[in-house]
Formats: structure tokens, sequence, C-alpha cells
């Protein structure tokens, strides 16, 4: 099985692979660098417990249930562990190299919520705001579609009654804005306005990228709320709209913002909302089905081509090392390489949890991302709440997001790990990929 170690290559070119340069740009690109190296056994880590994981992957590739990984691993802020094993692109027999780049679908949304927090400490934002203050589309009496079941006949109908108060931008932050997702809801009314509104195509998972963000934000805002804002967590399109708030209050597009105020700050010079054509022989493949659910066929985003707008939720594309330095700056306190991003207070409240008693939790946000109890949310991530209860391994305060596409991140600030696992495989049975990996890092911690 083919593999290929970042750290088993010369400095220079493990340079060159983690973080590629980018191509020409209007303005002057800071040269990239990877985070620091260091051998395992010199921040507690075992090298032959950490090489656990790359056999794992390889016989998961041999049996034809992934096309590829690229994992990382920090601890202490150095890099070391750094593995792709597999394909980038299976039907072409083409190498899974470090620098591929994948769709990250959902790990879009802790880039969004660092966009927002900017502007939080800047003060053209506000955890309190009304996402209305913002957004003149929601600047209406929003209703709530409430089912109702027949106790006879069994049969589930719709009301519409008010919204009992706005939605904030805590509550987007969240995912307690009462927004949902077509994919995922059970209410039959709003999966409808969604689809009408062209938010949710079946054939199309989690794309409304075709909408101009005029055209995203009035379907939203035209379309019925799930449930009442600041009652219940339900992940949703909040980080979407998170993306339009984000827009309005900086006067830029989400992709310019998100690439003059992070991306170039911290040298993540493959992260983005498209691939241009120069690198599109890095994209990586999945197989196109999921073996996890009977070889039925899945797809994944066409990044080829700059979207309409720009999926605050799970439009953005990026590298196992470009992701690593976004959250090893998150695991720093808002800040690395000397380029601070956000304060320590910012991080320390955006990786809290932010649900309290009074919000319904019908499913967990640990349930929903690994299949445990355990987790509540901040604002932009799932955090741990103790170090039991969790059927993974992991101290309190760990905070972690993952993607539809295949992808995966845990910071755990007590054990100073970060960790980043990268696969083009949009599979049912993606959850329980993130256990293994969190259960073979962890056991390969001495000290």
């Amino acid at each position: 099985m083919n593999r290929r170690s970042l750290l088993a290559m010369p400095p220079l070119l493990a340079v060159a692979l983690a973080i590629p340069l980018a191509h020409a740009q209007p303005q002057a690109q800071p040269q990239a660098q990877a985070l620091p190296t260091a051998k395992p056994e010199e921040v507690g880590l075992d090298a032959e417990r950490l090489g656990r994981i790359a056999r794992f992957l390889s016989a998961e590739v041999d049996a034809n249930r992934l096309p590829g990984a690229v994992v990382m691993v920090a601890r202490r802020g150095k890099l070391v562990f750094a593995e792709a094993v597999g394909y980038r692109d299976k039907q072409a027999r083409a190498a899974l190299e470090p620098d591929a780049v994948f769709r990250i679908y959902s790990m879009t949304k802790p880039l969004v919520s660092v966009a927002a927090m900017i502007l939080v400490e800047e003060g053209r934002l506000q955890l309190t705001d009304t996402v209305a203050r913002h957004l003149r589309e929601f600047d209406r009496p929003m209703l709530v579609s409430q089912p109702r079941l027949d106790p006879i006949t069994a049969a589930v109908s719709y009301a519409q009654v008010p919204a009992a108060r706005a939605m904030t931008v805590q509550d987007l932050l969240r995912h307690t804005s009462g927004l949902a997702y077509g994919e995922i809801t059970q209410n039959a009314q709003v999966k409808a306005a969604y689809t009408q509104g062209g938010l949710f195509r079946g054939t199309d998972p989690y794309d409304a990228r075709q909408l101009t963000p005029q055209q995203f934000t009035a379907a939203v805002a035209g379309a019925p709320l799930a449930k009442q804002p600041g009652t219940t967590w339900e992940y949703s399109l909040s980080s979407d709209v998170l993306g339009r708030v984000v827009e309005a209050a900086s006067g830029q597009r989400l992709e310019t913002f998100l690439e003059e105020r992070l991306f170039r700050p911290l040298r993540m010079a493959d992260t983005g909302f498209v691939v241009a054509e120069p690198k599109q022989g890095r994209i990586a493949q999945g197989l196109g089905v999921d073996p996890a659910l009977n070889n039925a066929p899945v797809g994944l985003l066409d990044v080829n081509q700059a979207p309409a707008n720009a999926s605050g939720g799970a439009g953005a594309v990026s590298t196992a090392a470009d992701y690593l330095r976004f959250a090893q700056m998150l695991a720093n306190g808002g800040v690395l390489d000397g380029v601070r991003i956000l304060s320590p207070a910012t991080v320390r409240l955006m990786t809290a949890d932010h649900l309290d008693a009074s919000i319904a939790q019908p499913v967990t946000p640990g349930e929903l991302l690994l299949g445990t109890k355990g987790y509540g949310f901040g604002l932009g991530f799932a955090t741990r709440l103790a170090d039991g209860v969790a059927g993974v391994p992991g101290r309190e305060g760990q905070f972690m997001w993952a993607g539809y596409g295949g992808t995966y991140f845990w910071v755990d600030p007590k054990e100073e790990l970060t960790v980043v696992y990268m696969s083009a495989a949009p599979s049912v049975g993606r959850a329980a990929y993130r256990r293994l990996m969190m259960q073979k890092v962890y056991a390969a911690i001495t000290g």
C-alpha cells in the first residue's frame, strides 16, 4: 500500500508539501511554513503506536472501504506524525500526497465562526445582535412551523405560529437559531420550503452554492423556522447565514474577508472556496459509492468552478497542513507564529459550552458527530463537558468538528494535542473513523 510520510522527506520538500506556495496573487503572499517538527518521544508520544494509524488506514484502503487519508498529529505545537495513505484518485491509480486538497464541508463552519468573532472583537458585531440588524431580509415577523399529530389517523399537519423572539448572532454560532438542514430535518413543511427556495437539493447534499448571497438570504428568510429561536440545538444552515452576516458587517464577500483576515495571515495557501486550475490535479476524489451503504452512489461538491455564494456551512476546500495551522492557532489561544487572530479570552468563550439546561437537545452534538453523548456546543465547535461520559478518549475542554466529505479535526488543550484527519469518503460510517482516530492517537500518549 502506498504511503507518503511528510516527516520522512527532506526538510525543504516536507515544507513545500505541507503547505505549498500559492500561485501568483495581486498581493504578495507570505511564504508558507509547516509547523516545527519533533520526534514523537520528545513530546510524550509513542512512535510505534502512532504507526498503528497508517497500518489501519492501509487495511481500509486495501479493503476498498476508503480511497485514502491524510493524518497529521501535533503535540505541544510540534508536528510529530504526518502520513498520506492510499489514493488521491483510485480510478486513475494516483497516489495520495500530503498536499492533497479536500472538500471540507462542515469544517468550513469553524472558519466562519472565527471570522465572526474577529468582527465581534472589533465591535462590528455583538453576540446579542439580532440577525435582522445585519440582514434586512430577516427584518419581518418570522413564523415557526409546528407539526401536529392527529391522534386518530396519525397524520401529521403543520401550523405556523409567530416566533417568540428574533434569532441572534449567538444563535447562529451555536445552532439554536430555529433554522434546519433540508438533509436532516423531519419537518416536511420546512423541507418543502427549502426545496422550493433552492436551499435543499436531494441529489447534491449540503450544496446551495448556486444561489447568489442575496438569493440565499431571501430564501432562508422566506422559509418557516423549524424551532423557536433559542430553544433547541439543531444542526442547520446557521453557519451559512452567519457567513452572510460576516459579509454585511465587514462590507466584503465572505471569501475575501477570510482570505485577508485568516487564510493569508496564517499562511493557509490552499484554503478557499474554489480550486484554481493549476491545483485541480491535487483534489482528492472519492470512490463514487458508499461501501457502508451497500455501495450506494455518493458524490462530492464540484470545486473547480467559483460558486455563486461562498457557503459558510459547507463550501470550503483545504489541505491537512493548512487546517492544522488553523487548529493550532486555536490551540495556542488565538495566535500562531506571532500572528494573533483572536484573543485568548475569545477562544475560551468560543470553546466553552453554550447550551444550558433550557435548550433542548433531541440529538446532542456528540451523538451527531461521534455517536456518543458527553459533548455540548460552543461558538462553532462541539466541546467536551467532562473527562468521562463520552465513549471516546479525551479531556474536558476538548473541541472539534467534522465534515460530511470525510474530514475531521480536534484540539485537546489539556493534552496539548491537535489532530487533523482528511479523507474523501462521504460515508454513513464516517463517525466510526472519527472514533478510531481518537482511540489510536490517545493510545500513543506516554506522558
